[in-house]
């Protein structure tokens, strides 16, 4: 078990691509701390590493968008006292109701998608950054969209948000590349059969698409020794799968 002894923290371990990436790293032994603001979610993905006989998980309820700095803190000190080091953090957590022409777009909404898919993100890795580097080796992933490169009409806050999300990662990567310890990338999983595609393209013919669990070789890629040296990527799920 590549993953056996490394302890992973997940946002949006509830969601769709959460929740495939928190199984998939269970199977390789690593120990998943997942957070999601939705308890009911939680269990479930509890209940399903449970059920393949991994690791038990630790659930951690936590709202991105509507804790305060301090609460930040506390998880971190939590996570600190509890596990002592982290080997690994994965932001999936991600805000996107509807596609929104800008004219039209809500402050209220706006506010809300950065502060889920880019403020929480610099919140947590920020706290988690002493915890992360007491590690011998750990590695941060971001999770973006092939938007980031190429803005489409409509992704309004989504799309800036994960614009900014990618040049927050290969910054940070740059900042702690001296250091050798911290890996930092972005993970670009491209179009799969996940509730985020499903809410956003109703009428696409999803059988066609990847499943979610395609995703597993390349989650477990990031976290594991392979991709030791590799930091400040942008990592293309669809191209490394081939």
């Amino acid at each position: 078990m590549p993953l056996k002894g490394q302890t992973i923290l997940i946002t949006g371990a509830g969601g769709g691509l959460g929740s495939t990436a928190a199984l998939a790293l269970a199977k390789q032994g690593a120990h998943i701390i997942l957070l999601d603001k939705s308890i009911p979610k939680l269990e479930k993905i509890y209940d399903a590493i449970l059920e393949v006989k991994a690791t038990e998980p630790t659930i951690y309820p936590f709202d991105l968008a509507g804790a305060s700095e301090v609460q930040y803190e506390e998880l971190a000190v939590t996570i600190n006292n509890t596990y002592s080091s982290l080997q690994g953090l994965l932001h999936s957590a991600v805000e996107l109701s509807a596609y929104t022409p800008v004219e039209i777009h809500e402050t209220k909404d706006w506010g809300h998608t950065l502060n889920v898919n880019l403020n929480a993100a610099f919140l947590l890795t920020r706290v988690l950054l002493p915890v992360l580097q007491k590690s011998e080796h750990s590695s941060i992933v971001f999770t973006s969209d092939s938007t980031a490169r190429e803005p489409k009409a409509y992704s309004g806050a989504y799309g800036v948000s994960k614009i900014a999300l990618e040049g927050f990662s290969k910054i940070l990567s740059e900042e702690l590349e001296s250091s050798q310890k911290i890996r930092v990338n972005t993970l670009i999983p491209g179009p799969v059969n996940s509730p985020l595609r499903k809410k956003l393209f109703p009428a696409e013919d999803k059988s066609k698409l990847p499943a979610m669990d395609s995703l597993n070789n390349v989650y477990t890629y990031l976290f594991s020794s392979e991709s030791i040296g590799i930091s400040g990527q942008r990592i293309n799920a669809q191209t490394f799968n081939k």
